[in-house]
């Protein structure tokens, strides 16, 4: 009988060997997830300054780290509570699960694991379905021939970046940033203890919730580390009464949702892995410029609220508004549908500093800086001012200001165009600097009619503005353009002829260190001499014409005020010496604006505040332009005047008259 009793067992055991020896090499193949492990990891955005703008993700946020960066004091801690002999055994701990199997079998039911921290890793990465008695053969298993494959360091480098701590934050240097704003060499014992003893139950121990729980069960830690003598009575009593600030973060701590947005559109045609690759990415955003943008944005936006509620709140006003079936009455006709945007880029590199496409992104995230076409109405008038310019016009050249009929054919219909100047106004004759610093109309086409369309059409080709019509429209902007298109265009003028393409990526850091960096794209558009004349009128266009609201006290500004038949649109398109911004308002349905928001009401004023505040904690900004020595000045009908050689002063003076440095009337 004994015999067979042997004979039985021994064959059982030899059964059960050869069965967990089959079982050992079938599932050599659930190693590949642990052994090449490679799992999503967040994409940080930073901008010029090396500040964080954003962590972008998308299930788990996981800030990656290696070993040797990571303190001992965090694997002491790990391993002091969960796997003391994490660095003897072989992948299973035998007297762990001898301890476990006796008190389950007490307890008559499942009460105390026995698991290595190789075997967590293990269920972490590669979880099934199974039962329980079956996963842990199969954990026991993997976790011999996982250690006969990675060192100790390699495990706990894998451990401490998969487990889950709560808040979506995944891996230990995420935890550490997101609950204590620190990276791991920053924290303190009592937070590291915090940290280490979150996966046995996130929710439970989450610090932001139940901070108590949290606590006892890091002084459970900080006993654990003093039992064992790894640290002294000095560092247990500190750490014990220890109570650290703990942080509810969101996840992505997005500062500039506009500026990621873009900048995901843009790399994410190359990077397929762009929000799980872990990438670095360094932008040439601002971020002191950028809040400031959005504030500038907030103002004007308001601003034209408040416009509003005044013309709500009189009585006269109401029946003005009656009476012109162009503009609705109802109270607060602009809040759903009112817009604006902001792009301010570096004028010599056309580094994107700030960028704003919207006065709320929560309430709509359609980026207007750059999704959003409009017609730039009289901001389009510097590229043919420009053009005429090069053709062998100058500043002081006369221009007719009178009306003209134009006669045409539509649909097979004859049609009449009778264009006006603002005010329905008009001078008879006026030089090319006044009427671009008054923004006329009839000035304007008289001109492009004079030079011709073909011509014209070329000088806006050149400054890279497309998909115009050919025809005398073209004049008033009847076109459709982005605002940063239009900063790309007027980038000619900042940057002294040479026009810049803004962009808004630095540099594309990969996980293993690899870095691609960008640089700016650059086009001649016109000599440095022909745009310092226009530079010259777009300064005056500030200090004296239908950009005054955009001025800044102490700071040299140019630009050019826009506004669409209808009060659809309103621009500001300006810059100072070093920096180039772009202002526009409307509404997303492309309806009419009230007749008083205009370029220069609506869009200069948000101009100004951008200047004015960015000015405050830049002081160092340069100033005043520089005076190009190539260009020549005189004397025209008593105002001082520039020319070049292509564009001489005319012979012929207009009869006017100048106020002297003494006040008095001088008549020419």
């Amino acid at each position: 009988m004994k015999k067979y009793i042997f004979t039985f067992l021994l064959a059982l055991c030899i059964g059960v060997v050869g069965w967990l020896l089959v079982l050992y090499n079938d599932i050599r193949g659930d190693l590949d997830e642990v052994v090449n492990y490679n799992p999503p990891m967040t994409t940080q955005f930073f901008d010029k300054e090396g500040r964080l703008i954003a962590n972008i993700f998308n299930k788990e946020h996981r800030l990656y780290v290696k070993y040797e960066d990571i303190p001992a004091r965090v694997v002491e801690a790990l391993v002091a509570i969960e796997d003391t002999n994490f660095f003897e055994h072989h992948g299973i701990n035998p007297d762990a699960i001898s301890r476990a199997m006796i008190k389950n079998v007490k307890a008559m039911g499942y009460v105390e694991g026995a698991s290595t921290l190789t075997q967590q890793l293990i269920k972490s990465v590669s979880l099934t379905r199974e039962k329980k008695l079956m996963r842990k053969i199969k954990e026991a298993l993997l976790a011999i021939k996982l250690e006969n494959v990675l060192t100790k360091e390699q495990i706990l480098e894998r451990y401490l970046n998969q487990v889950y701590f709560g808040h979506s934050y995944y891996g230990i240097r995420t935890a550490a940033q997101g609950y204590f704003r620190k990276d791991l060499f920053e924290l303190n014992l009592k937070e590291i203890a915090i940290l280490v003893g979150l996966p046995k139950a996130p929710s439970f121990y989450d610090p932001t919730r139940n901070l108590k729980f949290a606590l006892t069960r890091a002084n459970q830690v900080i006993n654990r580390m003093h039992t064992l003598g790894w640290i002294n009575e000095d560092e247990y009593n500190d750490a014990i009464n220890d109570i650290p600030t703990v942080y509810n973060d969101t996840l992505t701590k997005n500062k500039a949702p506009y500026i990621v947005d873009f900048a995901i559109k843009i790399l994410g045609k190359d990077i397929e892995d762009i929000k799980s690759g872990g990438y670095k990415i360094n932008l040439t955003i601002d971020l002191d410029a950028q809040e400031i943008a959005r504030n500038a944005i907030k103002y004007g936006y308001n601003a034209i609220l408040d416009r509003d509620k005044k013309l709500q709140a009189n009585p006269i006003n109401n029946v003005i508004k009656k009476a012109d079936e162009e503009l609705p009455v109802e109270e607060g006709y602009f809040v759903n549908t009112l817009n604006g945007a902001l792009v301010s880029i570096e004028n010599s590199t056309g580094k994107i500093l700030a960028l704003v496409g919207g006065v709320n992104y929560e309430e709509s995230s359609f980026n207007r800086a750059i999704q959003s076409k409009r017609q730039p109405g009289s901001a389009v008038k510097p590229f043919l001012y420009q053009t005429a310019l090069d053709l062998g016009y100058s500043p002081a050249s006369q221009l007719i200001d009178i009306g003209r009929t134009y006669e045409y054919e539509s649909d097979g219909e004859e049609k009449v165009w009778q264009p006006k100047n603002y005010g329905g106004k008009f001078k008879g004759i006026i030089t090319l600097r006044e009427s671009l610093i008054k923004s006329r109309n009839l000035a304007t086409i008289n001109l492009v009619t004079d030079v011709g369309i073909n011509e014209m059409y070329k000088g806006l080709e050149n400054f890279g503005i497309e998909d115009m019509p050919r025809d005398l429209s073209i004049t008033l902007g009847s076109f459709s353009i982005s605002p940063i298109d239009m900063s790309k265009a007027y980038s000619a003028f900042s940057n002294d002829g040479i026009q810049v393409t803004p962009y808004l990526i630095n540099s594309v850091t990969n996980v293993k260190g690899e870095t691609v960096s960008f640089e700016p794209e650059t086009k001649y558009v016109d000599s440095p001499e022909q745009i310092y004349l226009m530079k010259t009128i777009l300064r005056d266009v500030v200090l004296k014409g239908t950009g005054r609201r955009a001025s800044v006290k102490g700071l040299e500004l140019a630009g050019k005020t826009g506004t669409t038949n209808s009060n659809v649109d309103a621009w500001f398109c300006g810059f100072s010496p070093t920096i180039q911004t772009v202002v526009w308002y409307g509404k997303d349905d492309n309806t009419a604006m009230r007749k008083s928001e205009g370029g220069g009401s609506t869009a200069a004023p948000a101009f100004s505040y951008f200047y004015r505040k960015y000015l405050e904690i830049h002081p160092e900004l340069d100033r005043k332009f520089e005076i190009n020595t190539n260009v020549k000045s005189s004397f025209v009908n008593g105002q001082k005047e520039y020319y070049t050689e292509i564009s001489p002063l005319p012979k012929v003076q207009m009869p006017t008259t100048s106020e002297s440095s003494d006040g008095k009337i001088i008549e020419f």
